[in-house]
């Protein structure tokens, strides 16, 4: 079977069981498992592959029909333009949540940040993406799961930024100690509960712990708002994504401790309200 003739049937397996991007989809797995680039599946599309490379194929086509999603087969998503490594113990980074790294690295600049916090680090995403691009930082990145932390340090060594977090197993603020931070962000589980049996069955397929807000959704944002102004410094920043019909809910939450100003919320690419910001002050 020729490269193109295999591509071609993945497709069509792919788009019986309904499949969204079922062409992309089988072209991806093709290049995981010759791993090779796209431009080399287009210049050698008559080329036959080995029958282990086919069995492989097939097989990687059974699990997307059966909702495993491409990234733990593949084991790879690309997040503000880098590459990390993941798999069903961490959550699969988001286009969504690149707003909230951009709008992070906007504020780290202005204030000249020195030390961020990333909650809920999960594959480490946030903060990679904060220590490649935000010079001179020191991150502290925190998750409750150790074999989140595993991946997001094997991140870390991938995208050549080890050196620049500091990973501590901990449940939001509890083994912090008592060091304060310029910035505050993360991206905590926000789904209401009786919601997640309804979702996508790609999105069932992760990790439980990184999906389930509680019965509003609001669990961790309750504790995270009214904590975190022990770990600021005076006018540090609180940056965190929330789910589309959130914001007010959240805004509320914040205003109600009386210790944020000057709080907004920005729409990701979809127009949808996708991260609240607010600042410790008076």
């Amino acid at each position: 079977m020729t490269i193109r003739e295999a591509i071609n049937k993945g497709a069509i397996e792919l788009k019986v069981k309904n499949i969204d991007s079922p062409k992309l989809k089988a072209r991806l797995l093709m290049q995981f498992i010759l791993n090779e680039t796209r431009q080399y599946l287009v210049v050698y599309d008559k080329k036959q592959i080995t029958q282990q490379q086919e069995e492989n194929y097939f097989k990687a086509i059974n699990k997307l029909t059966k909702g495993i999603p491409i990234q733990h087969i593949t084991h790879s998503q690309e997040f503000m333009k880098l590459n990390f490594y993941v798999d069903n113990n961490v959550l699969i980074p988001r286009q969504d949540t690149e707003i909230l790294v951009e709008e992070v690295i906007k504020i780290a600049k202005k204030i000249n940040a020195k030390k961020i916090l990333d909650l809920c680090t999960g594959s480490g995403a946030i903060a990679i993406s904060l220590a490649k691009m935000i010079e001179n930082s020191q991150i502290t990145a925190t998750d409750i799961s150790r074999e989140a932390l595993k991946i997001a340090q094997l991140n870390s060594r991938k995208n050549e930024v080890e050196n620049q977090i500091i990973f501590v197993l901990s449940n939001l603020f509890e083994d912090l100690g008592k060091e304060k931070y310029d910035i505050i962000v993360a991206n905590p589980p926000y789904i209401k509960r009786k919601i997640i049996k309804t979702l996508d069955k790609q999105v069932q397929k992760e990790p439980i712990i990184a999906l389930d807000g509680g019965i509003d959704g609001l669990d961790f944002y309750r504790k995270i708002i009214h904590q975190s102004y022990e770990f600021l410094k005076y006018k540090g920043y609180l940056c965190l994504e929330i789910g589309y019909d959130q914001k007010d809910e959240v805004i509320e939450l914040i205003n109600n401790e009386k210790k944020y100003i000057k709080t907004y919320s920005k729409k990701d690419l979809y127009d949808n309200d996708r991260i609240v910001i607010t600042k410790l002050g008076d």
